[in-house]
């Protein structure tokens, strides 16, 4: 008989209070749990059909005793319609290739990332990263993680996007782009570039992380339907009457932790 250790129990644990990054005036906490082992690619899975998010070998999700307004959010790719407006970003960056690289960090995407942070995000912890922290971001992952480059005919990096590949999709970590190019709508781009790619590679979903409605930075997600919200532990269709309500809520810690503490 073959030996097998047994399995290491799923810890989990919360953070202290922080200013929120989205909405002015909020304190944000997390629950957090390390993705490490044989078995990171399946417990990454489970833990991005909870709602989870990774950084690093991390993953977090929002446990905010007074606010929930964030809502982890993802797009069927197989039945996606892109708006008018949508339609208008793909023609507009139609000169545009995306390449998948391998995670590693190089000094050309390390300028990018330091102009898009000085001018986009210029007072966020981000904007004075080193380049050793800028390789330790996109290199340090336990999981199948790969890095998408848009470059414009004369091989210029324009854009990019730090990508998880999951068992069920493409997730959208980080993506940053030119700043003077802001008119190409870089970010949105991006995104309809992972969803086709999703659905060629024949993954159903693309992840888009948190739609925040309050935040100007994360309401635009909503742009992208149909699209699926994870609503008391159930993905379901985003519907217009949740664009007009009252930010959706958001599973309880009690609830993540069951789900996903196997």
């Amino acid at each position: 008989m073959t030996y097998r250790p047994p399995r290491r129990p799923q810890f989990f644990y919360t953070t202290a209070p922080l200013p929120c990054p989205y909405v002015a005036g909020r304190t944000e906490r997390k629950v957090v749990t390390e993705i490490t082992g044989a078995d990171a690619e399946a417990l990454h899975d489970r833990l991005s059909r909870a709602g989870f998010r990774r950084s690093h070998n991390i993953a977090y999700a929002p446990v905010c005793p007074a606010c929930q307004s964030c809502v982890p959010i993802r797009i069927p790719v197989e039945t996606f319609q892109p708006d008018r407006t949508l339609r208008r970003v793909a023609r507009r960056n139609a000169n545009l290739d995306g390449y998948e690289a391998p995670a590693r960090a190089t000094a050309e995407q390390f300028q990018l990332f330091q102009r898009y942070q000085q001018i986009r995000h210029g007072d966020g912890d981000m904007a004075t990263m080193s380049f050793y922290d800028y390789r330790a971001m996109v290199e340090d992952t336990p999981i199948e993680t790969l890095m998408v480059e848009f470059r414009d005919p004369e091989d210029r990096l324009v854009g990019a996007c730090l990508t998880d590949r999951l068992g069920d999709g493409l997730s959208a970590v980080y993506s940053f782009f030119a700043p003077d190019l802001e008119h190409r709508s870089l970010g949105t781009y991006a995104i309809l570039w992972l969803i086709e790619r999703a659905k060629l590679l024949g993954l159903p979903y693309a992840y888009l992380g948190y739609w925040v409605p309050e935040s100007r930075k994360m309401a635009y997600k909503a742009r992208f339907r149909p699209s699926e919200v994870l609503i008391g532990g159930t993905w379901r269709m985003l519907t217009d009457a949740d664009l007009a309500s009252e930010p959706c809520p958001a599973p309880s810690p009690a609830w993540l932790i069951s789900e996903t503490a196997d």
